[in-house]
Formats: structure tokens, C-alpha cells, sequence
């Protein structure tokens, strides 16, 4: 009986075509099985390369200044960290505590107006048929073009005048929505929905907002997922135009950790419980998030 199953399996139909060789049929991960030794050392080699920053950091948070300069440096975490990071916290400069709590704010507003509004746009350029969009369009790839150290000194003019110095919105309300997001949700909405289901929407009597909202917004999650994660990290990380327009008694973390740094005596230690404290929450999202994100990010494979 198992045989009889086994050749009904191997069974060819008329109009099958030839029999692949045995070994040559495609697969999804025969290209990493077949890849060469090479190919894995390289890749070895360009984890540990990237790797072995964020360890050596975690090594010099959680021991002494004397690390910085031994010979040989110690390749193992101690256990100072919690020293170093209460000290960290109380540090009357670094402001740390206050820091982090800011880049939570700027970067969950930022976070969700760019995913809300650029999909909202992307929706309008890939779906909806007015005059002019080809031109507008055009005009938001243009301001990816744009250096962004070209608009700091106009956009801390405009700040000046709206008495927004020193001020959260100062950081929030200037990226609450960025060309690279509606471009990129433009192209996600022109090949993941399609225009039948829109025109099923309007049958039905949504509109346009309705369909936008019930339609197309959960067809988008995987592209938004992306987008979250990318304009989390860029707004978490920035430091030029915080630097420009918060002072030091009202920072971010990046402006936390630069303040451990401008003093006379530098405490590598105190930096690097620092940076690993604000690296922590980008960790965290995307541990959350991480599943989504790869799927989103997956979605445009090809299958084979």
C-alpha cells in the first residue's frame, strides 16, 4: 500500500513536461544549503564585525574605568552595571531620567502621526483620481532630495517666531509626517490593494475616509510596521536639530549622553551605562514589533 501511495505520488500527467533532475528542483532555501564556505565566513565576519561594538559596550558599562585602558581589555561583563547606572541617574548634569521620558514622547508622537498620515497620502496618491497628483507626487520625492542640514537654520527661524524654544513640539511638530513614509506607503497601497476591493467599499456605501479606515489601513499593516520601526529608530537617535532647539535642563537621551561627555573628567563608564540604557527601548520595540516588521519586510519576497 505504501508503494502503491508513493508512485501515485511520483505520477506524471500528460502535459507535466520533462522531469527536473533529481537535486535541481527549486526550493526555498536551497540557495543558502548551496551556498559556498566563503559565503558563510563572510557572513560570520560581517556579524561579529557588527556585533562586537554593542558587546565591548555592554563589557565597559558594567565594570570600571580602568577597562578603557587595560592590557589585555577584559572580553567578559562584570557586575557594576547597576552602580553605574544609579550613578547615571543621579548625575545632576545628564538630566537621564528626563531625557529618556522626552524621546519617549517625541518618538511615540512622530511614530504614529508619519505611520497615520503617510498611509492616509499614500492611499490618496496610489487610489483616489484627482488633478494634480502626478505633480504633487513629485514635489514629496523632491523633498527627499533635500539635505536635511539645508532647512536647520530656516526651521529654527520659524521656531524662534512660534516662541517654541525649548519645547517638545519644537521636535515633534517639524517630522509629524516625512516624503521617504508617503512614497513608500504609496508603493505598498498601489500593489497590496486592489482597485476592485475599493470600488466593493463604495458599493457598499463607505466613505472615502471609511474605506481608507476599514479597507485599506489593515491591508497596510505590514508595510506600517516598518515605517514605525524605521521613524522610531531615526527620531530616537537624533541629536542635530535637538541639539539646535532644547537646552541641556531640557533634553532628549542623545542630549543626555552628549552632556555625560562635555565634561572635564570624561567617565566612560557613566557613557556607556548611557548608551546602553537608551538602546534598551529600541530593543524592546522591536521585540514587540519584530514579527510584524519581518513579515512587512518579507511580503515582497519572491516565491519560488
Amino acid at each position: 500500500m505504501t508503494a502503491l501511495f508513493s508512485a501515485a505520488r511520483g505520477a506524471r500527467r500528460p502535459g507535466d513536461g520533462p522531469r527536473p533532475p533529481r537535486g535541481s528542483r527549486p526550493g526555498r532555501f536551497r540557495g543558502l544549503w548551496n551556498a559556498s564556505p566563503l559565503t558563510y565566513v563572510t557572513l560570520v565576519a560581517a556579524l561579529a564585525l557588527s556585533v562586537f561594538p554593542i558587546y565591548w559596550m555592554v563589557v565597559v558599562a558594567t565594570r570600571g574605568n580602568d577597562v578603557v585602558s587595560a592590557v589585555p581589555p577584559p572580553m567578559l561583563p562584570g557586575g557594576r552595571f547597576g552602580d553605574n547606572a544609579r550613578r547615571l541617574f543621579d548625575n545632576p548634569d545628564a538630566h537621564f531620567a528626563k531625557g529618556l521620558a522626552n524621546s519617549a514622547i517625541v518618538a511615540s508622537a512622530v511614530t504614529v502621526s508619519t505611520v497615520f498620515f503617510a498611509s492616509l497620502a499614500g492611499f490618496a496618491f496610489a487610489k483616489l483620481r484627482f488633478r494634480g497628483r502626478g505633480a504633487l507626487l513629485l514635489t514629496v520625492i523632491a523633498t527627499m532630495m533635500v539635505p536635511v542640514q539645508m532647512g536647520v537654520v530656516p526651521l529654527y527661524m520659524i521656531m524662534v517666531e512660534l516662541g517654541w524654544q525649548n519645547r517638545l513640539q519644537a521636535v515633534v511638530v517639524p517630522f509629524l509626517v516625512t516624503g521617504f513614509g508617503v512614497f513608500m506607503m504609496r508603493q505598498y497601497a498601489d500593489q497590496a490593494v486592489p482597485d476592485e476591493l475599493v470600488e466593493a467599499a463604495r458599493v457598499d456605501g463607505c466613505s472615502t475616509f471609511g474605506v481608507f479606515w476599514r479597507v485599506v489601513l489593515p491591508a497596510l499593516r505590514p508595510a506600517a510596521g516598518v515605517l514605525g520601526l524605521f521613524t522610531f529608530m531615526q527620531t530616537w537617535n537624533e541629536f542635530m536639530w535637538p541639539l539646535a532647539v532644547l537646552s541641556p535642563d531640557n533634553p532628549t537621551v542623545q542630549l543626555s549622553i552628549n552632556n555625560l561627555s562635555a565634561a572635564y573628567f570624561k567617565d566612560y563608564t557613566l557613557m556607556f551605562a548611557g548608551t546602553t540604557v537608551a538602546v534598551l527601548p529600541l530593543l524592546v520595540v522591536f521585540i514587540v514589533f519584530g514579527r510584524q516588521i519581518i513579515g512587512g519586510i518579507m511580503e515582497g519576497a519572491v516565491k519560488v
